[in-house]
């Protein structure tokens, strides 16, 4: 059998380390030049908010954009350097091609344009809600994977590092065995578009569909669904319609049987004076409190924009805030985590599956409100998220 000196030996794992060294520089190389094609729909107010977020991202090239009003379109990619803009969805996908069409238009569109995005090959990046039924949701999640691509929902909290802290601390026992939550978020209620009161808009879709998707996220998916929905204030004036009948929810209350004994609740709605108004600023409350038999957790701020977690247990009663780390997520950069999984790899915690599951959800709601009913939720999703 050859053998070799110690001198040699030393040699021949320098340079297989170097090797190895060139390999993994190479590929992140390979990593950090390759992006995703990115096409968005939907240039109102919410893109205001993404397509700032998305030009920063190095896992994203901003290929297009899409609005009905077609000036809108334009000027979103004059703003952002995008060379390419269109009228309707259908001339967006026979143009210039692109990965991941993110879909920021009214909430009753979303359904239809997430069909017509997957049937045209593309991955889909779609706000809240991904479509306008449960019914509707697993079947945009079927034909995803009939056609090997995926589909992802907003909203993006599971990312925040307070989820992340909230969930360590009860799957570590620190609560103790945990009974029941609350969470809240309201306003006065948006007065720039009509959908937000029309036939598949609501305070639910708008509003709940945060502290559903946290709540399900941190105590697991919800077994059944009880509640009452109303309309307050039966008529309202915005900018692009004027005077509008209100025809959807605007305001909610939402009981979750979480099974083992576990119930939550979720209250929203469009008639909640907030003197943190739509943007939440200045807000330093907790919006979000969970109970056990050794401890209570409260998030302070909202789940979409949260800055600590606060904590008291059985070995430590005085409350102690935890998770103030404000620095890296937004509410807005769920596209953008999905643009980087798509070249990385790399499974996001945002699933598919849990956005469908809230989506359930909130359609039980309404029924329950509608019969006074508790209603069986059939969907489910991987838990813990963290």
């Amino acid at each position: 059998m050859d053998t070799i000196d110690r001198q040699e030996f030393l040699r021949q794992t320098a340079l297989a380390g170097a090797a190895l060294l060139m390999s993994s520089v190479e590929l992140f190389a390979e990593e950090q030049q390759r992006k995703v094609k990115v096409g968005v729909i939907g240039c109102g107010s919410v893109s205001t908010q993404y397509l700032p977020h998305l030009s920063r991202s190095p896992f994203v090239e901003l290929v297009s954009t899409c609005d009905i009003i077609f000036d809108r379109a334009k000027k979103a990619a004059e703003k952002y350097q995008i060379k390419n803009s269109y009228p309707s969805i259908e001339k967006m996908l026979a143009g210039v091609p692109f990965d991941l069409l993110i879909n920021l238009t009214d909430m009753q569109e979303h359904g239809r344009l997430n069909v017509l995005a997957l049937n045209g090959g593309k991955n889909v990046w779609s706000e809240k809600p991904m479509a306008n039924s449960y019914r509707e949701g697993k079947a945009l999640l079927e034909l995803a994977a009939s056609k090997k691509l995926r589909i992802w929902g907003a909203p993006a909290v599971v990312n925040s590092p307070q989820f992340a802290f909230m969930s360590k601390a009860i799957q570590e026992g620190k609560l103790g065995k945990v009974s029941s939550a609350h969470a809240h978020y309201g306003h006065l209620g948006p007065t720039w578009s009509a959908f937000f009161y029309e036939k598949g808009g609501g305070s639910l879709p708008d509003l709940g569909v945060y502290n559903l998707a946290t709540l399900t996220g941190l105590l697991g998916p919800a077994k059944n669904v009880m509640a009452m929905t109303s309309i307050v204030t039966p008529q309202r004036t915005v900018d692009n319609k004027g005077k509008i009948t209100v025809e959807a929810e605007d305001n909610a209350m939402v009981l979750m049987d979480h099974g083992n004994g576990t119930i939550s609740h979720v209250q929203c709605g469009f008639n909640f004076f907030d003197p943190y108004g739509h943007e939440g600023k200045g807000q330093e409350k907790q919006t979000i409190t969970i109970w056990g038999t050794h401890g209570n957790m409260g998030l302070v701020g909202y789940d979409w924009a949260p800055f600590g977690v606060d904590l008291a247990t059985h070995d430590h009663e005085e409350t102690q805030r935890f998770a103030t780390d404000t620095k890296g997520y937004v509410w807005q950069e769920g596209a953008s985590v999905i643009s980087k999984s798509m070249v990385t790899g790399e499974e996001p915690l945002i699933a598919a599956q849990h956005a469908l599951h809230v989506l359930e959800i909130i359609e039980a709601a309404r029924t329950s409100g509608q019969t006074g009913k508790k209603i069986a939720i059939e969907s489910t999703f991987k838990w813990p998220v963290v």
